[in-house]
């Protein structure tokens, strides 16, 4: 209970009128009988001693009759402003069941700062579908009355809710109460989905995800809850919610209450962690968290005039097939059209989309940026999104190894340096090689496009040794041999150089979709054909592994356990509104 802010004192004209307790920044749950068909209310922390009251209205209810034995004694308060206090941490009701200590802090007469009341559950029975029955810890103490109204039932040693007061024994003496449980609430309330977590959660587990949440609010952690929920997602967890998270706390909650695996909350508190961890001008500085479509086009073998297409997408590191067909060139780009719009469905919300084509070696000076957005939208795809190509021989496991130790190096790199290939005097592909693997430039940048009979043997060298970036024009200047430093060319080596010098390697498919643009609305711009091929393997899942990233899903079959459901007798005489 120590710290434990979130416990709330509901009042009314000044009056107690009874507890609660935060759940989200600016909610508060309650007894409807504590709120309902009253004045204004006003909520207070008294763990935050001089803390002025806040007020607040009933949003929600439970649908409760009026009556001490009635369901759906339940209202949920909004506050007129949210408040820098963590909410209550929640717990399924099973874990309060066995010789469990459970705490209620209240506020009945006399008792304005609060005191508390301890009890147990007296069995995993569910009263009437509605409650479960609590008896006092031991024959004296504060029992449970008028005052202890929507206070939180939570466990000693966690600290977590499990329930909430609604009731207490009628009969003098009687040291017995009821409690709404947490899966009941959620019940007559859908607003609480997801703060509720799976029965199977460990309680260490729970507190250690709790307590760096707060740690990374109380820091100001600019962290995308949407971004890290799907790092840490497994195979067979859903995608985040369409409208995404509208805070981390939100994001934990998610990973809590409405998966089954428990190592999602594990693999989400370990990055959370590390981003904690990482001084912030380290992550200021940190690579874009690019959401690939992976588009591989290939020569089908059946015939010159098929190619064949698979569309994949990339979400939390994991590669998601959506489209695989082959089809005559006539139909090709709509088919690449329809690919692209079903991977943006497998997308985690929000993410940096990055349209990546695989090709041929003989196809890499396609113009794929050029080709139509949609069926219905005619902008050019490369000024819609960024665009990139890479080539098939650069899927080779050997390849990818030294691709990941390079691009490993280039994090910290806050430019690309360039190796100019000229139009007239190429230089040796050995000079490239050499410059590639054992000095400071990245990018391989040509004057001309890789078919040109003079390049061509540089292009292949730039290509396997590997140069982790490589651009070109695809204009060229149209000379079989090229025609000097004067060649329209050089003047594109000369601005390449100029641009790239000053932007982290890994930025490079943002900064060439804005030249893109730029090309687009000034005639002879420089950069009106440019080509970029750029392949961090980091991005996209080694296909030689994935599969190692497949489980199956017999571990996940397990149900959760429920509480017994049972139809007992009641009667108004028993028990009243505490």
């Amino acid at each position: 209970m120590s710290g434990a802010e979130w416990h709330a004192r509901v009042e009314c004209a000044g009056e107690v009128a009874g507890a609660g307790f935060l759940v989200a920044p600016g909610t508060v749950l309650t007894c409807a009988h504590v709120a309902l068909d009253r004045g204004p209310l006003t909520v207070s922390f008294p763990q935050r001693p001089g803390s002025p009251a806040v007020p607040a209205r009933v949003v929600a209810h439970g649908d409760w009759a009026g009556g001490p034995a009635d369901p759906g004694d339940l209202a949920v308060l909004e506050l007129a402003e949210e408040v820098a206090i963590a909410p209550a941490a929640l717990a399924p009701a099973v874990t309060a069941h066995g010789e469990r200590k459970l705490v209620a802090y209240g506020f009945p007469a006399g008792w304005d700062e609060g005191t508390l009341a301890e009890y147990r559950t007296t069995g995993p029975v569910l009263v009437g579908g509605e409650w479960i029955q609590l008896e006092a810890w031991s024959g004296y103490g504060q029992p449970l009355v008028a005052g202890f109204s929507g206070a939180a039932v939570t466990l000693v040693e966690t600290g977590e809710v499990v329930g909430m007061v609604t009731a207490a024994a009628g009969a003098k003496g009687v040291l017995s109460g009821r409690m709404m449980p947490t899966d009941v609430i959620e019940r007559h309330w859908p607003g609480l989905a997801g703060l509720v977590p799976a029965s199977g959660s460990a309680p260490a587990a729970r507190r250690r995800l709790r307590g760096l949440v707060e740690q990374a609010v109380r820091a100001g952690l600019d962290c995308d809850p949407v971004r890290l929920y799907s790092d840490a997602a497994g195979e067979l967890d859903p995608p985040p919610p369409p409208e995404g998270f509208d805070s981390l706390w939100s994001a934990a909650w998610f990973v809590q209450g409405e998966l089954d695996d428990p190592e999602t909350a594990t693999r989400f508190a370990d990055r959370l962690e590390s981003l904690l961890a990482t001084p912030a001008v380290h992550r200021s500085t940190a690579r874009p968290d690019w959401a690939p479509i992976l588009i591989e086009l290939g020569h089908s073998g059946a015939g010159e005039d098929l190619v064949r297409v698979e569309v994949s997408a990339y979400s939390g590191g994991r590669r998601h097939p959506v489209a695989s067909d082959t089809v005559p060139h006539t139909r090709l780009r709509a088919c690449v059209q329809d690919g692209i719009e079903a991977a943006f469905c497998r997308l985690t919300p929000g993410a940096e989309e990055l349209i990546a084509f695989v090709l041929p070696r003989d196809w890499l000076d396609w113009p794929v940026d050029r080709w139509e957005s949609d069926a219905e939208d005619d902008t050019p795809l490369g000024l819609a999104l960024p665009v990139v190509v890479t080539d098939h021989v650069r899927r080779r496991a050997r390849t990818r190894h030294a691709l990941t130790r390079a691009w490993n190096r280039l994090d910290s790199r806050t430019g690309a340096s360039v190796h100019r290939v000229a139009c007239g005097r190429p230089g040796q592909p050995s000079e490239l090689r050499l410059a590639l693997l054992e000095s400071e430039h990245c990018l391989a940048g040509f004057a001309t496009a890789p078919d040109a009979a003079r390049t061509s043997e540089h292009f292949k060298t730039s290509l396997t040794a590997p140069a982790p970036v490589i651009v070109w024009s695809r204009r060229g200047c149209g000379e079989p041999d090229g025609c000097g430093d004067d060649c329209p060319s050089t003047a594109f080596l000369d601005e390449l150089d100029a641009h790239v010098s000053r932007i982290p390697p890994a930025e490079l498919p943002r900064t060439v979709l804005t030249l893109r643009r730029k090309a687009e609305a000034k005639d002879g711009h420089w950069a009106r054909d440019i080509q970029l091929l750029w392949d961090d393997p980091r991005c996209f899942t080694d296909p030689h592994e994935e599969a190692a990233h497949l489980r199956s899903p017999v571990a996940r079959s397990a149900p959760r356990p429920a509480v017994q459901h049972a139809q007992l007798p009641l009667g108004d005489a028993r028990f009243t509104v505490a």
